[in-house]
């Protein structure tokens, strides 16, 4: 698991290559086995790699959403906020659990913002309520984030292990 972190970093660029049916089929078992609280399970998982789609998804964040429109699958977290207070953890868990499970694949991944960000501040237009639309997402359905994936144009060097700040470690007391 170590390795996972110290590897994986945010991708942005990607090559045109699809990604196999077999890896997209692991990336869903992941995101379905990530945990929730309670075991509620209430996140859904929305595959996309239809490019129209791709390319409406990444329009509706105009600034850190561009990626998407390059990625060969765009995997958007949901969540029904009506079963479980705690969607938002439960969402973000799995949102992690995907990202390793592409750096395992050896895929690029990218983590899109949606919850709480708007496509257009001075309209008070959000960019959850464009992709609810594209996506034809029920009333109760919250969107969390957008991940995007491909194969990277190029790897980013790996996270420096000597650059740790152990001082954000803490034992028994802050």
């Amino acid at each position: 698991m170590i390795d996972l972190l110290i590897k994986r970093r945010s991708i942005r660029k990607y090559t045109d290559e699809k990604i196999e049916e077999n890896k997209v089929e692991i990336l869903k078992k992941a995101a379905l086995l990530a945990p929730t609280g309670k075991n509620k399970k209430e996140c859904e998982f929305v595959f996309v790699d239809d490019k129209e789609i791709l390319t409406q998804l990444s329009n509706v964040k105009p600034q850190g959403g561009k990626m998407i429109e390059g990625a060969a699958l765009a995997i958007v977290v949901v969540a029904d906020e009506t079963k479980s207070d705690i969607w938002i953890e439960d969402a973000s868990i799995a949102a992690a659990t995907i990202h390793y499970a592409a750096q395992d694949l050896e895929l690029g991944s990218c983590w899109v913002q949606i919850r709480k960000r708007m496509f257009d501040y001075d309209a008070d237009i959000s960019a959850e309520s464009l992709v609810k639309d594209i996506l034809n997402l029920g009333e109760d359905m919250k969107v969390h984030s957008i991940i995007s994936i491909g194969y990277p144009e190029k790897w980013r060097p790996e996270n420096d292990v000597s650059s740790l700040d152990y001082s954000k470690i803490h034992t028994n007391k802050c």
